[in-house]
Parts: structure tokens; sequence; C-alpha cells
């Protein structure tokens, strides 16, 4: 009969062996496994800045072939700031890409005539708050008559932004007063013309009737139908006013050419948004 104490040691010996067997199937955690780095969070001071906007100079432009014609010019001091020459820039660059897609499509051919881009732009106003700068001109690609161009660009120095008319006049009422105030001179001048003109009764009623029509259409009271504005100064240098701009067909027919109307600032005051009232004070 087989010693206890020899038979309890074999069967220890056999359980240990079991289990460093066990023990060597498993995989070590440090080196059988592939190692993974943790991903390091980026610091704030870590992060890709942005790009820098893309530096954009003006300069007067004379290109002339027998296809097309563009004669641009610019005031002196344009590009003071950088701002600003970005997107009167953007603007030209615009009326080009709508100029060489009409020559363009002629091919190889070319029009009767040369397709033609006329701007001029003009400082209007230059102080420390407000720039202002008019751009009037006309693309021609065809047809009777060239395409008017009309832009006012007012620009904010201090804040290097433009002014945004919907900006300036943040309030629905606001645009209902400026649009009865607008309507009222424009329907004034037409009024006007007409007595001049010395026409029959019919013809006159007839012609103020689809003045008045046309003028009510392009100014409803939206901003978007005054965003062309330049601001007006006194005699002592003071913001007095606003003159807002209307392209041909906006609120007449073509030969009306481009119109104004000056709203003064008695008009404006109570509808100016806070943080720009300042400017007319």
């Amino acid at each position: 009969m087989p010693d206890v104490t020899s038979h309890r040691i074999i069967l220890a010996a056999v359980c240990l062996f079991a289990l460093l067997a066990v023990a060597g199937c498993k995989p070590d955690s440090d080196s059988a496994s592939p190692s993974v780095a943790p991903t390091a969070p980026v610091a704030d001071d870590q992060a890709v800045p942005p790009a820098e906007p893309e530096t954009v100079e003006l300069k007067d432009v004379i290109e002339t072939n027998d296809r097309y014609v563009i004669g641009i010019s610019y005031p002196p001091g344009i590009n003071r700031y950088p701002g600003l020459a970005r997107a009167i820039g953007a603007y030209v660059q615009e009326a080009k890409d709508g100029l060489m897609a009409a020559v363009e499509g002629f091919g190889n051919d070319k029009p009767s005539i040369p397709y033609e881009l006329s701007l001029n732009f003009e400082q209007v106003l230059d102080s420390p708050d407000l720039v202002a700068i008019a751009a009037d001109g006309s693309r021609y690609t065809g047809g009777a008559h060239g395409e008017p161009l009309v832009a006012r660009f007012v620009w904010l120095p201090k804040q290097d932004k433009a002014l945004q008319a919907d900006e300036l006049i943040p309030g629905a009422d606001g645009w209902m007063a400026i649009s009865g105030y607008v309507r009222e001179q424009l329907r004034t001048a037409v009024s006007v013309r007409a007595d001049a003109d010395e026409m029959a009764p019919e013809d006159r009623a007839r012609l103020v009737r689809t003045a008045n029509k046309v003028i009510d259409e392009g100014t409803e009271p939206d901003s978007d139908n005054f965003r062309q504005f330049q601001p007006l100064v006194d005699a002592q240098g003071k913001l007095s006013a606003l003159r807002f701009v209307f392209p041909p067909y906006q609120v007449g027919p073509y030969a009306d050419g481009t119109q104004s109307v000056d709203v003064p600032i008695e008009v404006l005051r109570p509808y100016l948004a806070p943080e720009y009232a300042g400017l007319f004070e």
C-alpha cells in the first residue's frame, strides 16, 4: 500500500505543474500585445493657426484687344485698408468674370464690337471712423446698351469691417420710415419732370401712375433694396445724412440713369443701431 505522505507530495507537484503550464499559455501584456501609445491631447498653443487673409493690391487696369476692353481706375490710398481692398477686389473680379464668360462664349470668333468693362472707384468719405468708396461703371456684353454697375463700400477702419445697411438700421420700423421718405422724394421728382414736359393730362397721369408703381416695387421696406448707400457730412464734417443709391431699372427706366435720395439724420436717428449711433453725433 503506497505511503500516504508520498502520494500527497506527488499530487501537489502535479497540480503545481498544471498551474505553471496554464500561466505559460497566457499572453504577456507587456511583451506579447502590440504597444499602443495613448493619444496626447493637442494643447491650445499647438493648434494650427488660421491662414492669413490674402493680400490684395489694387492697381489701375487698362486692357485692350479686338475682343474686349477693360478700364478700371482707383483713387490714391485705396490699399491702405487691406480688408476694404479685398472686398473691392472681389467685386471687380466678379465683374471681370461676367465679361470674360460672355467673350469666351464666342469661342474662336469675336463680337462685332469689343465687349467692355468700365469701372471708376472714387473715395467719397475719409475719416478716422468711416471710409466710403463709390463705384460706378458699366459692362457691355451685347445689346442696345451696357449693364450698369453701381456699388458703394462703407468701411469701419477701427473695427476693420464693412458697415452693412441691415446692421446700421436693424429694425423693420426703420426701413418703413426710410422707404416712406424715399418714395415721397422719388414721386415728387417724377411729378416735377412731368410738369416740365407740359404733357397732356391723360399722358401725365399715365406716366406718373407707371413711374410710381416702379418706385414702390424698388423701395419696398427691406434692407436689401437700400444696400447701396454712402454717408454724407455737413460743413462741420459731421455725418448729416445717408445717400441711398439706386441703379437704373430699380426705381425708374434705364434712361433715368442712377438715382439717389438723401435721407437726413432726423429721419434716421430713432432707428440707428446703438453701436453706430455715435457716428452721427
